[in-house]
């Protein structure tokens, strides 16, 4: 085989691998959400009562996907644990060549900002938040 249509091949194969993992969990619950309202459906049409189960089930994902005050608590600290993590990592990297006030320009250090940033965000966010787990 040519060396030229082996790379095209395994990028190809890495970019569909990419859209398989992204695509795929969505399109399936998407697929079982038509099949559960399908039955409910059916159920109604034939003028059978619902179950409480079904109910809950259907409402579970809108419930699940609410922002509540613990779940931005979380995000808050691990997105600043991130930027602080990040941070240290770039202190300690150089830190037998240079002064500490010369890592303040490193790009490492500056890219620590976003997820710090990020994470206090969220922790703002979570005294404004009024839902609770």
């Amino acid at each position: 085989m040519d060396e030229g249509i082996v790379a095209i091949f395994i990028v190809g194969t890495i970019f569909a691998a990419i859209v398989a993992i992204v695509v795929g969990p969505s399109y399936l619950k998407s697929r079982e959400r038509r099949e559960i309202q399908t039955t409910v459906r059916t159920a109604i049409d034939k003028g059978q009562p619902l179950p409480p189960e079904v109910i809950e089930a259907l409402s579970k994902d809108i419930t699940k996907n609410l922002p509540s005050r613990t779940k931005d608590i979380r995000r808050g600290i691990i997105w600043l644990a991130v930027g602080i993590g990040i941070a240290g990592f770039s202190l300690i990297n150089n830190l037998g060549e240079r002064e500490w006030s010369d890592h303040v320009g490193d790009g490492m250090l500056a890219f620590a900002v976003i997820p710090a940033t990020i994470g206090l965000a969220f922790l703002i966010l979570s005294f404004f938040n009024k839902n609770r787990d």
